[in-house]
């Protein structure tokens, strides 16, 4: 199936799968023209260059990034480019695919109801049997986290998934989950999915400290390319006061070559914490050029990493909330 390439693999958080280092996320909007056609292009870059994992979310494109995976994935099959063991598929259930605010009480959140039947309703979607890793997206205080655990640990009892982890959950709520899970006997959740870029990194680097030496929680990374800052396009996510906003990083470091968007994908991987980094691409020049990055990771050393935290004034903080996590609140 998969040709000899220059991947690498990590372990996904305390658990015997591997994952390629470089992930290919399917994220987009709900009235972005793709087709399956058009993802099996881009699915196929990635798998030739070792990629074997992918992310999607029940809302993106209201669902409709669930279709164009499962039915990409089933189309290599079909043609014999891969089999199904030869991917880490992952789903992401919280929101729904109404929309964020359109939800109906229980067609949201993380109460048993929804994981269940949004865990369903994602296969459903995919064509799938299963898949390897599902997410709780985002935390949610108005569901108590011991029904959510239970939810999750049913949900792989029940072979619709092998793994659980958490997406954009502080560490004190993923500490609780873990705690109770081994307190009934139940699966606790290998992996978070986080903000992780040299602009945002509280809670990989600071926060989940606990997490890592006690339960081995691993790190898959989104926004590596901090909502594309780090590519040099936009500047409004550049915090006040750092030198970004006065000067770019010219050809001050890696031996005469430009800080790139590679390199920032670089930077996350260097994190040993960190399974894999999400990327994300709208066609495969793109996807091939952040592929690149795998190549560009030895430069990032730690006098490297001590004069990228210099250039940015990089200062702790208190990690942002997740707003996500109150919106069936306007419910009550």
């Amino acid at each position: 199936m998969a040709a000899a390439t220059n991947m690498t693999y990590r372990f996904l958080g305390d658990s015997g799968l591997l994952v390629s280092k470089l992930a290919l996320g399917s994220w987009m909007y709900p009235d972005q023209a793709h087709t399956i056609d058009a993802w099996y292009d881009m699915m196929k870059t990635a798998f030739a260059q070792g990629v074997n994992f992918f992310d999607s979310a029940e809302n993106y494109a209201l669902g409709q990034a669930d279709v164009l995976m499962g039915g990409t994935i089933n189309k290599g099959i079909s043609e014999g480019l891969w089999s199904r063991e030869d991917l880490v598929v992952t789903a992401k259930i919280f929101s729904g695919t109404k929309g964020f605010r359109n939800g109906t009480p229980n067609s949201q959140g993380l109460n048993r109801k929804h994981l269940i039947e949004g865990t369903q309703a994602a296969l459903k979607r995919m064509g799938l049997d299963y898949v390897d890793v599902i997410f709780c997206h985002h935390p949610e205080p108005c569901t108590p986290i011991e029904e959510t655990v239970r939810a999750m640990n049913y949900i792989i009892e029940q072979d619709w998934a092998f793994y659980w982890g958490t997406s954009n959950w502080p560490a004190s709520s993923i500490l609780e989950a873990c705690e109770i899970a081994d307190r009934l006997g139940l699966i606790r959740p290998i992996i978070e999915q986080s903000q992780y870029n040299i602009f945002s990194r509280d809670r990989v680097e600071y926060e989940f400290t606990t997490l890592y030496k006690r339960y081995k929680v691993g790190v898959t990374a989104w926004s590596p390319l901090a909502f594309g800052t780090l590519t040099g396009k936009y500047t409004a996510d550049v915090p006040e006061g750092s030198r970004f906003t006065m000067e770019p990083i010219k050809k001050s470091m890696f031996g005469g070559e430009t800080f790139t968007k590679n390199m920032s994908l670089a930077w996350c991987l260097s994190n040993e914490h960190v399974a894999t980094v999400l990327i994300g691409a709208s066609k495969t020049s793109q996807l091939e050029e952040n592929l690149k990055a795998l190549a560009v990771v030895d430069k990032i050393t730690p006098e490297v990493k001590a004069e990228i935290d210099d250039i940015v004034q990089y200062v702790p903080s208190q990690p942002w909330v997740d707003h996500l996590q109150d919106i069936r609140m306007r419910h009550l």
